[in-house]
């Protein structure tokens, strides 16, 4: 599998639950992080037999990666460094939490070939920060910066999200402007979204979590986009802003609709063919792992009218858009020869644009990005071109 050039590792721990979040959780207990670790490391050595395998990016997220201890954290970092190639690596990513690094974890990070930090900030608002279930306080923000900054980390991505409970539109005009006083080459920006089994869900479901109108969250995504073109920092994708060169490479891998592996407890891979997902409760991901070394819960087979379908909703993520010949070399025939009538239609109604060699979101497409991607849905009666198409 050599053209699989990506790995996902996720660390499940928190030292805190999120009210919004639905990522795979634990609450961090040195014991379970202990055992996580073991089984982590008996999953990618199944997966990957020997040492020094090439990728071009790694990202370790979570849950919290940081919330491991010095020795847990120490151990995970050197087997990856011997598992892998870390000085042929374009991108090692790691996700930090304000105010859960200190000197000596900042150093560790630098020790051992991590180049870029996401950093999960979601709102420089105290208040706001309370309700959300984060521990963390804008101070903290202020003080991990700097920390990053004196050990010479230059890659650092802040996420932040908006139409928050309560939250007006200044109020986010003022947490983006004091965000980018940092002057930080990445900022992935989202909305929120009320996920199953969160503690907004149930809020949400109660009628007790007052979101901001419509018209708000559309008029944040607009100072969104103004602000960071203002500044030099440009869209290239719905919700990611970088200065040029600085753009994911690893979250690029899922919008261009490539490879990657994914180990860890509810870690999905994606590999020729097939979708793998992991076992998500944590008792059964360790025995599971450390038994055989396969800790699935099930595989997807991917039809190639997944594929396609895949390949336009991601694709139009980007700010870039589809590029036509690449499709045509992927798949075997023209992007229009399946989707010409649904590519007019958006064209008049104002949510796509087309020129000779791409076909891409306009400013109201990314604000409707849903609208769009359904129309690329195919039904089963798809047309007898696509069983023809490259495997």
């Amino acid at each position: 599998m050599n053209d699989i050039q990506s790995a996902y590792i996720h660390i499940p721990f928190c030292r805190q639950i999120c009210h919004y979040c639905d990522f795979v959780k634990f609450f961090y207990n040195e014991q379970s992080a202990t055992a996580y670790l073991e089984a982590l490391i008996q999953e990618i050595n199944v997966s990957l037999p020997g040492t020094n395998h090439k990728m071009k990016t790694i990202y370790i997220g979570g849950g919290t990666p940081t919330a491991l201890n010095m020795e847990q954290l120490k151990s995970l970092l050197r087997f990856l460094n011997k598992k892998f190639d870390i000085t042929g690596c374009d991108e090692f990513s790691i996700e930090v939490n304000p105010g859960d690094i200190d000197e000596e974890k900042t150093r560790l990070l630098k020790d051992y070939g991590i180049n870029r930090i996401s950093f999960g900030v979601q709102v420089m608002d105290d208040v706001m920060l309370e309700k959300l279930g984060r521990v963390h306080r804008v101070k903290d923000v202020y003080d991990t910066v700097h920390l990053l900054k004196k050990h010479h980390f230059s890659n650092i991505s802040l996420d932040l999200i908006y139409a928050l409970p309560h939250q007006s539109v200044e109020q986010f005009r003022t947490s983006l402007q004091d965000a980018l006083s940092f002057g930080l080459p990445h900022y992935s920006t989202y909305a929120l979204q009320i996920e199953p089994k969160t503690v907004f869900y149930q809020k949400h479901k109660k009628g007790e979590l007052h979101r901001p109108a419509e018209e708000d969250e559309v008029a944040m995504y607009e100072i969104l986009q103004s602000t960071m073109k203002s500044r030099g920092i440009k869209q290239y994708e719905i919700s990611n802003f970088a200065v040029p060169g600085y753009e994911s490479k690893h979250n690029l891998t899922y919008w261009s609709n490539n490879y990657y592996y994914g180990f860890g407890a509810g870690a999905h891979g994606y590999l020729p063919g097939e979708r793998i997902t992991n076992i998500r409760p944590l008792p059964a991901y360790v025995k599971q792992a450390l038994e055989n070394g396969r800790p699935v819960l099930h595989i997807d087979e991917i039809s190639t009218k997944e594929r396609i379908e895949e390949e336009m909703f991601l694709g139009l993520r980007k700010i870039k858009g589809i590029d036509k010949v690449h499709f045509q070399n992927r798949f075997g025939f023209k992007v229009k020869e399946l989707f010409e009538k649904e590519i007019d239609e958006l064209i008049q109604t104002g949510l796509l644009k087309e020129n000779e060699t791409t076909i891409k979101l306009t400013d109201r497409g990314l604000l409707l990005g849903n609208r769009v991607f359904e129309k690329f849905l195919l039904d089963k009666n798809y047309k007898q071109l696509v069983k023809t198409a490259k495997p």
